[in-house]
């Protein structure tokens, strides 16, 4: 292997590298253990003892007894902390005193599920007894199915698969819904936005047919470090849940570094591509024989680092000892890959966040990042791939120069000591509560006045009525359609209309991929635009929009598309008004309505613009809620139309790229638009609506804390090294100005202190 000595030499030339930004040390610290609790079944207890587990961490310990005591509980630990006991000693535990004893295991990926059967599988071998433990998901075979309808102890999918696949066929489950004791949640963090929201609805409908089985189940969640866990855990499932973060693992010395590429263009603020570097600086580690773990946002950008290691490595190691891992290889392929990584036969990994979740590859000394994330929780995610047992490890995140990294490495104290991001759900979102009452109509009958896990639904089932979705009959509503509901339902997607996606890159085999509402479609799915799907790219070729059908073909190119859409937004209602330091802010439900108008090709490396073209797509409609933020009126007097239109886009801008940061969400999640005069108000406003049907609670949590990132805002423009503004401050480019023109930056900066000070 290698001596420790090379891992110190190499960090102590990181140490004088200009381009470290900032360096953070997290010190080791010792395990808590404690005995195994009296209550623990002794057969269990010899059989963990066999993995080399004397004693169980505190955690473990604690949500063991709750559950015993028949809490719900969220076990909210770091990565590599040993979660998966918090949930399997008390599953068994449950399935030695009742053989007839069901437990349901929800993951959000079919990699994690499998590795945690594997897991299960050990410990069942271990203790020797009879328990049936199957994964359920679109692999399985139809022979095996009917086993693991049948048989199956411990049932491990995935809420796609509950939603679709075993909640509408409940009746081929009645031993599983009939015992079921335990309901597992792992990965609780991942459920947030619209795909949480929906699983909301999913789990209340588990629930309701739990009910009318006869059984209630306790709930095990397990999170990465968030905000508000408990609160999430509890929007999920319905219930009280106890919080279970008395950490007792070991851990290692860690240094996470922050490594900004050198800039190349100083007027637009323009950095080095993250790629070339993060190449150079994982070569150094491997060729000193250093496990290394490489992430990369896209299946394309895997490929390109993993070939470019190969060849900067290929005088010092075999090609085969640096492997990749990404959706598209085969599932033999990626187990082969982690055992290699667990014996340590596989030197480097370059992958995407396939790995992030708790997947075990081993023991890594070095996690090397392309770019932030997209939130904090995944990045520690990340981060915990490196030292993993207890030896000290190193974390690199190499920056992009998109607005949301270059947020991130130029307020460092965001990241490592404010307080970790709010997942937010709204299960009661009005298109997302409708869909899922015709799937629970369509799997039983619902009584007239029956609540739905504690929401009066009567006017919803009198509307669905009327529409001639359900008959009502003897104080019943019955689902009347042929159609199966749930099929037509995406866990993704607010919309009821979505645009399916059709990859036919093999000709001889065109397949549905995927699906989005129409109103993203507007952007993301024209034609020419270039589309990632799990990391890869597609360009689609044709958009049908009347069959709704999207056309792609897989390629790799260097450049992104970006749309412009032409938005028209009226405040239907405000419910929420405040004065703040900054301005009039206001929150409330807004009608939008957009057309997308041109699109722009831009280089993924310097996000120059390369490219663009017309967009023939017919006018959309949104009713979402949003934040905003007014102006005093004589502004556009004072300062003229068009210098008070480039600070209030200059303001969109950065104001979506914090917020999106500060609420946990993807970019495309939150959506900006300047107004020189508000409909509603004739002032000017900056306003941010969340881009789902009914909303889903974003652009609320931006204004319950407006002014800090109104402030991170300001504090980031200001702090931006560019001289006149820049596509990562404030979205424009300083070469767009004449020397006499006020530049973007500074008109930002005077917006954002605009009631503090007079704005001449």
């Amino acid at each position: 292997m290698f001596g420790k000595k090379d891992l110190s030499a190499l960090l102590q030339e990181l140490k004088k590298d200009k381009n470290v930004t900032h360096w953070h040390e997290i010190d080791e610290k010792s395990a808590r253990t404690v005995p195994f609790p009296s209550s623990v079944d002794e057969r269990l207890k010899e059989g963990i003892r066999r993995k080399g587990i004397k004693e169980l961490y505190t955690h473990q310990a604690s949500a063991f007894e709750a559950v015993n005591r028949g809490e719900n509980v969220v076990a909210v630990t770091p990565t590599a902390s040993g979660k998966t006991l918090c949930y399997n000693l008390p599953v068994l535990q449950k399935q030695l005193d009742n053989p007839d004893s069901r437990a349901l295991y929800l993951f959000p990926t079919k990699a994690l599920a499998q590795d945690q059967k594997s897991e299960m599988n050990e410990l069942i071998d271990d203790i020797d007894v009879n328990v049936n433990s199957y994964t359920y998901d679109g692999d399985t075979p139809a022979n095996i199915r009917q086993v693991v309808r049948k048989a199956g102890h411990i049932v491990i999918t995935n809420p796609d698969m509950l939603h679709a696949a075993i909640l509408p066929h409940h009746t081929k489950w009645i031993s599983l819904f009939e015992n079921l004791e335990t309901v597992v949640i792992d990965e609780l963090h991942t459920y947030r936005g619209v795909f949480g929201s929906h699983v909301a609805n999913v789990i209340r409908r588990l629930k309701r047919i739990c009910k009318y089985y006869g059984s209630s189940p306790a709930f095990i969640c397990t999170s990465a470090t968030i905000a508000n866990p408990k609160e999430l855990s509890s929007g999920l499932t319905g219930e009280d849940v106890t919080l279970i973060d008395n950490n007792g693992a070991p851990r290692g010395k860690k240094h996470f570094i922050f490594y900004n590429p050198p800039i190349v263009n100083k007027q637009l603020n323009i950095r080095a591509g993250a790629t070339k570097i993060v190449n150079e600086l994982a070569a150094d580690f491997l060729k000193q024989n250093i496990q290394t773990i490489v992430f990369a946002r896209s299946r394309v950008r895997v490929e390109i680092i993993l070939s470019h290691l190969q060849e900067l490595t290929k005088y010092s190691l075999d090609k085969n000892k640096i492997r990749g891992y990404r959706g598209g290889y085969l599932p033999n392929q990626r187990r082969e890959i982690e055992r290699s990584l667990r014996r340590g036969d596989t030197l480097g990994v370059v992958s995407t966040n396939a790995l992030e979740l708790g997947v075990d590859i081993g023991q890594l000394q070095v996690c090397i990042m392309t770019g932030y994330p997209g939130s904090v929780a995944s990045s520690w995610q990340q981060a915990g791939r490196a030292g993993r047992r207890q030896d000290e490890s190193v974390v690199l995140m190499v920056a992009n120069s998109t607005p949301i990294d270059q947020y991130i490495f130029s307020n460092p104290s965001f990241f490592f000591e404010g307080s970790p991001e709010t997942a937010r759900i709204n299960k009661n979102n009005l298109v997302i509560l409708v869909d899922h009452l015709k799937c629970a109509a369509y799997e039983l009958p619902f009584e007239k006045g029956e609540m739905f896990d504690g929401v009066d639904v009567e006017e919803i089932l009198e509307f669905l009525v009327d529409e001639r979705v359900l008959h009502a009959q003897r104080s019943k509503f019955y689902w009347m359609n042929d159609a199966f509901p749930a099929h037509n339902i995406s866990l993704r997607s607010a919309a009821q209309e979505n645009v399916v996606i059709i990859d036919q890159s093999d000709v001889a085999n065109h397949r549905v991929i995927g699906e989005m509402d129409t109103f993203s479609a507007l952007t993301l799915l024209h034609d020419e635009a270039i589309y990632l799907h799990e990391g890869t790219q597609f360009q689609v070729e044709y958009l049908d929009w009347e069959e709704k059908k999207a056309f792609v073909r897989e390629v790799d190119v260097e450049y992104f598309t970006d749309a412009n859409l032409a938005v028209n937004l009226k405040v239907l209602e405000s419910d929420l008004q405040k004065d703040t330091a900054h301005g009039t802010a206001e929150f409330g439900d807004v009608m939008v309505t957009a057309m997308a108008t041109i699109f722009k090709k831009i280089k993924l490396e310097t996000f120059e613009n390369i490219g663009s073209g017309p967009i023939h797509l017919p006018e959309q409609e949104l009713h979402s809620q949003a934040v905003w933020l007014s102006f005093p009126p004589d502004l556009v007097n004072r300062w003229g139309e068009k210098t008070l239109e480039e600070a209030l886009a200059g303001l969109a801008h950065v104001w979506q790229h914090v917020s999106c940061v500060s609420v946990m969400c993807d970019k495309n999640d939150l959506h900006a638009v300047p107004q020189i005069k508000a409909v509603h108000s004739e002032q000017p406003a900056v306003f941010l609506y969340d881009r789902y049907p009914g909303g889903v609670g974003l652009s609320e949590q931006v204004y319950k804390n407006l002014d800090s990132t109104l402030a991170a805002a300001e504090s980031f423009v200001r702090s931006c090294p560019c001289e006149k503004g820049c596509p990562t401050c404030t979205g424009s480019a300083a070469v767009e100005f004449d020397d006499d023109s006020p530049a973007s930056k500074s008109l930002v900066l005077k917006l954002l202190g605009s009631k503090r000070m007079e704005i001449k």
